[in-house]
């Protein structure tokens, strides 16, 4: 193990080389050009390729290729990039290829801004593309998680054979700090015995998302689905700080969560029992741990870098015989410590 001082972007395209990614493709779109600025020089000296693709159209196409082969391939870009590789995401999710997706968000919609958003999550959690999947997203909320989830996320899509999607907002893209390096030797992947790479001699590879004959789709669709629902099973992530005895428990994902921490020692040291739940897999949601924490707390506040999108899988999954709020700030500023601990004693005073 090797302690390092790293952006989040760098720990990211770090974790990325040692879970063994040999092919990555990418486009230049702001805020998420240190990702394949660091990969460009350090993934070939391990064996592996970068392309700067033509367009993000392109390179998730290249990907779909490459991730045929049987190698671990990853793009990275910011919002509306990751919308026109929408199309790309379901061939990748209905062909059942791993592939690995990053998305440092922007400020939107349409071209928008470069600030700090998190204005992404419908695209991200609802599909984005046409069709029946379910892609498997994680939120780090540091830079180590940067580097632990992004290898987390290579494994998932392996195992599953489906794209996964990291979550990025953009302040942890760029802040730098302390990074424990756990694999600096790397990462034995097994052999895709699937993929066209490992073909033996008289044996016939398909891979394809067409299905025509008979009910075939409605088959296939049905076995993405149980893969889904295995995901539900095995692959949930999420942190609860300070929530068994709560009042109000306070709920959000990435940064927001991060400052939420603080928010909550603050409200903590004022006399407010409050708490945090951070759900880091996104998809699939926490559903099951939230269930049981509405068992203990009626209060609930839902903070968001948005008008409002997780809070509607908040309420979903508690239900309306509890009292959810939500605070959004669509804007380029996080709030701060101070400020969530007064949204806290307000939602406790109404």
């Amino acid at each position: 193990m090797e302690k390092l001082f790293l952006r989040g972007s760098e720990s990211l395209a770090l974790g990325a080389i040692d879970a063994s990614l040999k092919f990555y493709a990418g486009y230049p779109i702001t805020p998420q050009n240190d990702i394949p600025e660091f990969l460009s020089k350090e993934l070939p000296k391990v064996g592996g390729k970068f392309v700067q693709a033509e367009s993000e159209v392109a390179k998730i196409n290249m990907l779909l290729g490459a991730s045929a082969c049987g190698i671990r391939v990853m793009t990275s870009s910011s919002s509306p990039g990751i919308s026109l590789m929408q199309e790309g995401i379901s061939y990748l999710a209905g062909s059942e290829l791993p592939a690995v997706i990053v998305n440092v968000m922007r400020w939107g919609p349409g071209l928008g801004g470069i600030g700090a958003s998190q204005g992404d999550y419908h695209q991200a959690t609802k599909g984005g593309g046409h069709g029946d999947y379910f892609v498997p997203v994680f939120a780090p909320y540091s830079a180590q998680e940067m580097y632990d989830l992004i290898i987390k996320a290579f494994d998932v899509a392996d195992e599953y054979r489906t794209p996964a999607m990291i979550l990025v907002d953009v302040m942890i893209s760029l802040m730098k700090e302390k990074v424990l390096r756990r694999y600096d030797k790397g990462i034995k992947v097994k052999e895709k015995k699937w993929a066209f790479g490992s073909k033996k001699e008289g044996d016939q590879k398909i891979i394809k998302s067409l299905y025509l004959k008979g009910n075939d789709l409605e088959r296939h669709n049905w076995k993405l689905y149980e893969k889904y629902q295995k995901m539900c099973q095995k692959e949930v992530l999420y942190e609860a700080y300070l929530c068994d005895d709560a009042e109000i428990i306070l709920i959000g994902f990435g940064m927001i969560a991060r400052i939420g921490k603080s928010a909550v020692d603050l409200a903590r040291e004022r006399g407010i029992k409050a708490g945090l739940f951070r759900p880091i897999s996104l998809i699939p949601f926490p559903e099951r741990e939230l269930e049981n924490l509405s068992t203990k707390c009626e209060n609930f506040l839902v903070v968001e870098m948005n008008t409002g999108q997780m809070v509607h899988d908040i309420k979903r999954v508690v239900g309306k015989d509890h009292n959810i709020g939500f605070y959004g700030k669509p804007s380029s500023y996080a709030p701060n410590p101070e400020e969530l601990y007064l949204k806290i004693k307000e939602y406790l005073e109404k």
